[in-house]
């Protein structure tokens, strides 16, 4: 299972940028003794995303799925909003963020990171 973009990915996220702030989507789900391996990356990125001018908006578990197929529900949901799709490339490639990654990478059986972008008007019912 994926759990870090590749190339295409990468190019994929640059070339379909609309401008603006993002806010990532992260669903993650542990492998067997993980959580300990991403809390310890969670507190060594702070500094990378704060000085990307990220800011965390929610981290928590995952809990009952109302609605999902069998396999979807994750571990943990976190949302984190960077001012452009470019700020949160910045953070990503630091060759000392690169240090810590690994963290992450170890940690994870499974996850999806995917940006998104606010919409114009509020959602008609």
């Amino acid at each position: 299972m994926a759990v870090d973009p590749n190339r295409a990915d990468i190019q994929r996220f640059v070339q379909e940028d609309p401008g603006g702030p993002v806010v990532m989507l992260n669903l993650v789900r542990f492998k067997e003794g993980g959580r300990a391996s991403y809390a310890e990356y969670a507190s060594a990125v702070m500094p990378f995303l704060l000085k990307a001018g990220g800011q965390p908006l929610y981290a928590g578990d995952g809990s009952t799925a109302l609605v999902a197929e069998s396999g979807q529900s994750w571990d943990a949901v976190l949302l984190v909003r960077y001012p452009s799709r470019a700020a949160f490339l910045q953070m990503v490639e630091d060759p000392e963020y690169q240090r810590i990654s690994h963290l992450r990478t170890a940690a994870l059986q499974e996850a999806v990171l995917q940006a998104t972008s606010p919409w114009a008007t509020s959602p008609k019912p």
